[in-house]
C-alpha cells in the first residue's frame, strides 16, 4: 500500500521533513531531528507543530521527523523527551498546558521548569468567548449582567482541564465576578456539539473550528481576548469593546530540548526558529491554522514561561483546583 502524505498524518505516523536537501548537512550531525508532539494529528498543536518543522527543516537545513507521541493529556511524549540524549536531535513541541505539569496531573514525572530547556515561543492562538444561540446575551456584559441574575442558567464547557480555555474560564469569573459551573469534556469537538445542540452555553477555546461554526450561524461568539481585535477575525470585537476589559489571555506553542542542551546547538535552533516564524510563507500558513507568529528566544521565553506559571497557578489555586 502506498502512503499519500494525508494518509501518515489520518495515521499518526512520523513523517520526515526535508531540509534543501535530502543530503544536508544537519546540526551538529547529519542525523534527523526528532519532533516530538505529544498529542494526536489533527489539532491545532500537532498543524503548527508541523508548520514549524517544515519551516526549521529548511532555515538549518537538517531532516526533521515529526512523532506523534500522545497520552497522559501529553506527558507521554514530553517525558519521552526528558529523557533522550541533550544533543539538539530529539526536541518536543508542545502548547501552554505542557508548563503547568504537577498543577494539572500529579502522576507527572518531570518539572516542566527545572527538566528542560526552552529553546523558543513560535506563536500564540487568540480565544473566543463562544455562546450557544439560546443564550440571550450579545456582549461579554450583558453575559455578566444575566449570569449575576441568573447563574444557574449558564455554564461553560471545558475541553481539557489546564488547557488555555480552562485558565481563561477562570479568569471570566474572576473578573466578571461571578461563579459560572464548568463542564469538563473530552477535547473541543465534543463540547462544540454540545454547543452548538445548546446543552452547555459557552466555552472559550481557540481555533479556526469554531470560527467556521460562528460563521455557519451554530453558534454565536461574543468576544476575542487579545487587546486589539485580530488579524485572524476582525469582524470579532476585543473583551474590552464587549465589555470586560483586561480579559486578555491566550494559548501559546514552544519548542523545548531536554536540560543540558550544548549552548552552540541551542543558539543554532533558536537561531533557525527566528528565521522560521519570520518566514512569509510560514506565517501566512500559521494564520490558516489559527495560530499568530510570535518569537521569543531561550531567555525571554524561559522569563514568559515564569510568569505564565505564576499567573496560572494562582488562577488555579484560588478557584480550590486540586491536580488530578
Amino acid at each position: 500500500m502506498q502512503l499519500t502524505r494525508r494518509s501518515w498524518l489520518s495515521a499518526g505516523l512520523s513523517l520526515p521533513l526535508l531540509g534543501r536537501s535530502a543530503f544536508a548537512q544537519s546540526f551538529p550531525d547529519n542525523r534527523p531531528i526528532r519532533w516530538v508532539v505529544p498529542f494526536p494529528p489533527g489539532g491545532q498543536t500537532d498543524s503548527t507543530a508541523r508548520l514549524t518543522a517544515q519551516g526549521l527543516a529548511t532555515a538549518l537545513p537538517a531532516n526533521i521527523v515529526v512523532e506523534n507521541r500522545a497520552g497522559g493529556q501529553g506527558t507521554v511524549g514530553s517525558d519521552h523527551v526528558r529523557q533522550s540524549p541533550p544533543d539538539g536531535h530529539t526536541l518536543l513541541f508542545s502548547a501552554s498546558i505542557f508548563a503547568l505539569g504537577r498543577h494539572i496531573l500529579k502522576s507527572t514525572r518531570y518539572d516542566p521548569q527545572a527538566d528542560f530547556q526552552p529553546v523558543a515561543r513560535v506563536g500564540e492562538a487568540p480565544l473566543l468567548v463562544l455562546a450557544a444561540n439560546s443564550v440571550p446575551a450579545n456582549t461579554l456584559g450583558e453575559l455578566i449582567a444575566s449570569a449575576k441574575r441568573e447563574p444557574q442558567r449558564y455554564s461553560f464547557a471545558l475541553s481539557s482541564l489546564g488547557a488555555a480555555g480552562h485558565l481563561a474560564t477562570l479568569e471570566f469569573n474572576r473578573l466578571a465576578g461571578v461563579d459560572i459551573s464548568m463542564v469538563p469534556y473530552r477535547g473541543a469537538a465534543a463540547a462544540l456539539t454540545d454547543l452548538g445542540s445548546n446543552s452547555v452555553q459557552l466555552f472559550i477555546d481557540a481555533g479556526v473550528a469554531a470560527l467556521q461554526q460562528v460563521r455557519a450561524g451554530r453558534m454565536k461568539v461574543l468576544a476575542i481576548t487579545t487587546a486589539e481585535r485580530s488579524p485572524l477575525a476582525p469582524e470579532v470585537p476585543t473583551a474590552a469593546e464587549s465589555g470586560l476589559p483586561g480579559f486578555v489571555f491566550n494559548s501559546w506553542y514552544g519548542v523545548w530540548g531536554p536540560r543540558g542542551l550544548p549552548p552552540a546547538v541551542l543558539d543554532k535552533l533558536a537561531d533557525g526558529l527566528q528565521r522560521t516564524v519570520a518566514n512569509e510563507e510560514v506565517r501566512r500558513q500559521f494564520t490558516n491554522v489559527g495560530t499568530v507568529p510570535a518569537f521569543d528566544g531561550p531567555a525571554a521565553f524561559t522569563d514568559f514561561m515564569a510568569r505564565d506559571i505564576e499567573r496560572n497557578v494562582a488562577l488555579l489555586k484560588a478557584a480550590n483546583f486540586e491536580p488530578e
